[in-house]
């Protein structure tokens, strides 16, 4: 599948300049300051309002009015259950300008702040990248699983799992070597591949990197561009949860495009 030389370029320089703003989100990735794991009984954390605790529905927050809490635009005062699904999306609540943000991982509840004023946030100046390479956009073909399978993955921290569907395997070469990652279901219609390779740990973050790809075709035909491949939150924070690669997806060859480790 042929691709325009010109047309990679400014694609690719369209996708960097988008990736960076939503880095710069004043709640994205880059404003976590703080992750609390939620225990049986009330506690108080630090730089969090209210009281909080793990309830058989989810997070039990406790507030008073003075604490200046609110959810979806009311003021929290008494008891308030946060069920956040497992592994999706956390639940929020406004203070002031920052996100109280709660999760659940691993069957565990977990509180996270948004802060805009994070340093990792004010202090953010670009994500380093190789050089865009026409030789990473490779054609690829998609073999579907005549069912998804559940798979479930390790994470930064340790002890924690994930659950995760697999659709198939992404099937291409590379230098005329047979290459294959297991790709799972991005929710979207899109396929997700978790992966490392030869650089983690070296030029790229050790934990893993993401790569986003369409909808295979009928045929399974599909590009993978590995200039596309991005840091996990955990290459930017030491507040994320992030999954790991299946065993499958550990790549012996290095694939110097896409992101480099944030300096």
């Amino acid at each position: 599948m042929a691709v325009d030389p010109q047309t990679l370029v400014e694609e690719w320089d369209a996708w960097r300049a988008a990736r960076e703003q939503e880095l710069r989100e004043p709640h994205g990735w880059l404003s976590l300051t703080a992750l609390h794991w939620l225990p049986a009984e009330g506690v108080t954390l630090p730089g969090v309002p209210g009281r909080w605790s793990v309830h058989d529905d989810g997070a039990l927050l406790l507030a008073e009015a003075a604490d200046g809490l609110s959810h979806a635009g009311e003021p929290v005062e008494g008891e308030l259950v946060l069920s956040p699904v497992e592994g999706g999306a956390g639940i929020t609540l406004d203070h002031g300008d920052r996100l109280i943000e709660i999760i659940q991982r691993g069957g565990a509840y977990a509180l996270r702040v948004r802060d805009p004023r994070a340093p990792t946030r004010t202090g953010f100046t670009g994500v380093p990248t190789f050089a865009l390479d026409a030789r990473w956009a490779l054609d690829a073909v998609f073999e579907a699983y005549e069912t998804p399978r559940p798979v479930t993955v390790g994470a930064v921290i340790a002890g924690l799992t994930h659950d995760q569907i697999a659709r198939g395997v992404l099937r291409f070469e590379v230098d005329g070597v047979a290459q294959a990652l297991t790709a799972m279901d991005a929710g979207d219609g899109s396929l997700s591949v978790l992966f490392r390779d030869a650089t983690s740990g070296v030029s790229t973050h050790g934990g893993a990197r993401s790569l986003s790809v369409a909808e295979p075709g009928v045929d399974g035909a599909v590009v993978v561009d590995f200039n596309r491949a991005v840091n996990m939150p955990c290459a930017f924070t030491e507040y994320g949860t992030c999954p790991l690669p299946p065993p499958e997806n550990l790549l012996a060859i290095a694939v110097e495009a896409g992101e480099r480790t944030p300096r």
